[in-house]
C-alpha cells in the first residue's frame, strides 16, 4: 500500500466547470456532470453506486463484485495492470482511482490524454461520506448522494454514542496469515475498533498494514483476536492461535471471524461491518 494520504475532498464550482480536489490534492474539473465513468477499484465502484451513479459506470476493475450489477460490467484490469487502451476506447468522462491500489504512472498517462482522473483515499468514516457526496456531485446525482451520506453518518454516530463508555478491550486484527499482517491506527478498520470501544494493540506501528511476528502478538497479549481474511474458509487462521493458551484472547475464547467484504473495503458497508465488530467486542467483554 502507498503512504497514508488523507482524503482532502473539497468541492467548488466556477462559472463553466464542476470542480473538486481529490486525495492527491489535484483539482479535477468537468465541463458537465460525468455520465461515462470508469472505476478502477472495488471500493470506488461501491462508492459510485452509493452516490447514485451506477448507471453511469461503463467499466470497473477486477473484484468489483458489489453491488451485484457491478459484477456484470466490463473489467479493465486490476491493481497490477490496467488496460489503458480499452479505458480510452470507452471514452469516459471521468476515471475514479484509488491511491492504495492503482499505478500513478499509468493513470498520469490517462490524464495526459485528457481523461479526468479523480483519486480517492478514505482514512476516516467522514472521508467515505464526503467521497460519496463529491462523486454524486461530479456525476449529477447530488440529492441521492447526500441522503446516502447522511444515513451513513447517522449510523456511525449512533455506534459511537452506544459504545463511548464501554470498557476498553485490547484487539489484534489479523489481516493475513502468511505472512502475518495487521493494521496500524491510521487504517479504517482500526477506527472501527476504536468506534466499538476497542484498542488496537498495534495502532502505533508505522506502516498502514505492517508485517509482524507471532512473538510480537504474544507479547501484546490481546484480549480479542479478530480476522476476516478471505471469508469462512479462514477459521484455520484462528485455530492456529489455540497453540498459545497463555494469550488472554485464547484463554477467554475471544477468537472471532468477521465478514471480509464489510470491513475491508472503505465503503458504506463498513457501517454494517462495524456493527458486527461491535457485537463481537461486546460479547468478548462479557467473557473477560
Amino acid at each position: 500500500m502507498v503512504a497514508v494520504l488523507g482524503l482532502a475532498l473539497t468541492a467548488s464550482v466556477s462559472a463553466a466547470d464542476l470542480c473538486a480536489t481529490d486525495a492527491l490534492d489535484r483539482n479535477v474539473c468537468l465541463p458537465e456532470p460525468a455520465d461515462r465513468v470508469a472505476s478502477l477499484s472495488p471500493g470506488a465502484t461501491e462508492l459510485l453506486f452509493s452516490a447514485g451513479a451506477g448507471d453511469s459506470v461503463v467499466a470497473v476493475s477486477a473484484w468489483s463484485d458489489y453491488p451485484p450489477p457491478a459484477a456484470e460490467l466490463p473489467q479493465v484490469g486490476d491493481s497490477n495492470r490496467l488496460d489503458l487502451e480499452t479505458i480510452v476506447g470507452l471514452e469516459p468522462d471521468l476515471v475514479v482511482a484509488w491511491t492504495d491500489g492503482n499505478s500513478r504512472a499509468q493513470l498520469d498517462r490517462l490524464a495526459d490524454l485528457g481523461v479526468p482522473v479523480f483519486w480517492l483515499a478514505p482514512r476516516k468514516f467522514e472521508d467515505i461520506a464526503r467521497a460519496v457526496e463529491i462523486l454524486g456531485r461530479l456525476t449529477g446525482h447530488m440529492p441521492v448522494a447526500e441522503r446516502a451520506a447522511a444515513d451513513f453518518r447517522t449510523g456511525i454516530s449512533a455506534l459511537r454514542a452506544k459504545y463511548r463508555d464501554s470498557a476498553p478491550v485490547r484487539v489484534f486484527y489479523q489481516v493475513w496469515g502468511q505472512p502475518l499482517m495487521t493494521i496500524n491506527g491510521d487504517e479504517l478498520i482500526s477506527k472501527a475498533i476504536t468506534l466499538c470501544g476497542g484498542t488496537n494493540v498495534f495502532a502505533d506501528l508505522p506502516r498502514l498494514v505492517p508485517r509482524i511476528s507471532v512473538e510480537t502478538v504474544l507479547a501484546a497479549d490481546p484480549e480479542v483476536i479478530v480476522t476476516a481474511g478471505r471469508g469462512d474458509s479462514d477459521h484455520d487462521w484462528l485455530a492456529r492461535w489455540q497453540n498459545y493458551p497463555s494469550v488472554t484472547a485464547v484463554a477467554r475464547g475471544n477468537l472471532s471471524l468477521v465478514s471480509p467484504s464489510l470491513l475491508q473495503r472503505p465503503t458504506f458497508r463498513m457501517l454494517e461491518g462495524a456493527r458486527e465488530l461491535c457485537d463481537i467486542l461486546e460479547q468478548a467483554r462479557a467473557r473477560l
